[in-house]
C-alpha cells in the first residue's frame, strides 16, 4: 500500500482511526471535538507565524541587542 494521506497513511488506517474515535467519543461529542481540534491547530499556526514576523517586539527594551 502507498502513503496518500498526511503522515504516511491510506485511506483504510485513516478510515480505522476515525471508526475507532467515534466508538470512543461517541457521534454527539465527535463533532465537538474535531472542531476544537482545528481551533487549537489554527491558534497554534498564527502563533508560530507571529512569533517568526517580530520577534524583536517580543523582547524588553534591556534585552535588546544594540545597535537596533
Amino acid at each position: 500500500m502507498t502513503p496518500l494521506l498526511a503522515f504516511g497513511l491510506n485511506y483504510w488506517e485513516v478510515l480505522l482511526i476515525l471508526g475507532v474515535l467515534l466508538l470512543l467519543f461517541g457521534s454527539s461529542r465527535l463533532p465537538t471535538l474535531m472542531r476544537s481540534m482545528g481551533r487549537s491547530i489554527t491558534e497554534f499556526k498564527r502563533g508560530v507565524r507571529e512569533g517568526a514576523e517580530a520577534p524583536e517586539e517580543a523582547l524588553p527594551e534591556s534585552t535588546k541587542p544594540e545597535g537596533t
